[in-house]
């Protein structure tokens, strides 16, 4: 963490004393996407003022013509490239490959359909993003794996129907990611590149027979007998940083459910505001939150107590992605907006929890990943 120096005069024992001082102060930065306006901004966080501005518009795809959707961003674990997924193509999707700062293109590799959301893992370097297959047939689709230093691909994990919310553990030994289709948690080992469990995330669930093996895999006929009027419909899920526990967003059933990886069971259920969509821990691992797609809201939750802490309004409607500063201060939330509105990134102070700035962006600001913080 860097501090910046001021010059102050302070009385200390009734003498007037000269120095210098760190006061907190960050500079923070983060890039989200613009989905109707083929568009990524960067955007500068001044953690001293707590205003914000888009210092950079970068335009991606290759048709001007046509809206082909940036839906998904991440960043190189070294920070020097970012990436992200173009929704829409003829008819699959793309991963496309940017370096930071200067923000030059500099690869790309074909997908499946609609691919979304994407993380790497820290032990493989793998990068493993899901296809959602908003617009396909309501069948099986895919996880593909990329290497992202040559931008190949790898391999393509069969999965559940429409796939959301690709998140690895801190250690990359296990990606995880929620089928929306079949009310599903699916885990990935990240090495062996294949599904080692699944889970039913209904109430009344028997789970004893969802865990997989290599030798052990569901066919596509298998999959099909599983969907049946999803009702908590999960859009996301995030790893706890330290513990054997995965936080899942139920959409459908306007919940947050806690996953005990140990006991591969849904051990918490909390009921949110309407249709929380994504949600992030921070990196210290207290607090959770979450956007309420469904009411235009954000939710900041105590995760040792399990109650929720703040309802924040966002500036306008159809929450979408949130992202968490490094040092735990802040979190970034991209809303989407209505029809021809603009989006926007909401600043929320975690420490008030209070918003402190909205920077408007392009038309449905969508994926959302933080950068760096500078001092």
């Amino acid at each position: 963490m860097h501090f910046k120096r001021v010059l102050q005069t302070i009385l200390i024992g009734g003498f007037l004393v000269l120095g210098t001082f760190g006061l907190f102060a960050q500079d923070y930065y983060l890039y989200v996407a613009a989905e109707s306006d083929d568009q990524v901004h960067l955007i500068h966080f001044d953690g001293e003022s707590q205003q914000g501005k888009i210092t950079e518009t970068i335009d991606v795809g290759t048709w001007p013509q046509e809206n082909e959707g940036p839906h998904g961003l991440n960043i190189s674990p070294d920070g020097e490239h970012w990436f992200v997924s173009i929704a829409h193509g003829m008819p699959y999707g793309s991963l496309w490959k940017y370096k930071t700062g200067t923000n030059e293109y500099v690869d790309e590799v074909e997908l499946g359909l609609f691919p979304a959301t994407m993380d790497i893992s820290s032990s493989t370097g793998l990068l493993y993003v899901v296809n959602f297959n908003l617009h396909g047939d309501m069948e099986p689709s895919t996880v593909s794996v990329v290497e992202p230093e040559t931008m190949m691909r790898l391999d393509d994990i069969e999965t559940g129907i429409m796939p959301h919310g690709s998140r690895v553990t801190d250690d990359g030994t296990r990606q995880y990611h929620v089928s929306m289709m079949t009310d599903e948690l699916i885990e990935i080992d990240t090495k062996t590149l294949e599904v080692s469990r699944r889970l039913k995330l209904g109430k009344d669930t028997d789970n004893s027979h969802q865990t997989m093996t290599a030798s052990s895999h569901m066919n596509h006929s298998d999959h099909g007998k599983m969907v049946h009027n999803p009702v908590e419909k999960p859009t996301w899920a995030d790893p706890h940083p330290t513990k054997p526990l995965v936080y899942v967003a139920g959409n459908g059933s306007d919940e947050i459910l806690e996953v005990d990886t140990k006991k591969w069971e849904v051990t918490k259920r909390w009921d949110t505001g309407k249709a929380p969509y994504n949600l992030e821990i921070s990196h210290d691992g207290k607090l959770l939150v979450a956007t309420y797609k469904g009411e235009g809201a954000t939710g900041v939750w105590d995760l040792k107590k399990g109650e929720e802490l703040a309802k924040i309004p966002n500036s306008r409607k159809v929450s979408h992605g949130v992202t968490i500063s490094p040092d735990n201060k802040f979190a970034f939330i991209s809303v989407e907006g209505i029809g021809g509105e603009p989006g926007s990134v909401d600043i929320i102070n975690l420490q008030t929890l209070k918003r402190v700035d909205v920077v408007e962006t392009g038309k449905q600001a969508g994926g959302i990943i933080f950068w760096k913080m500078d001092s």
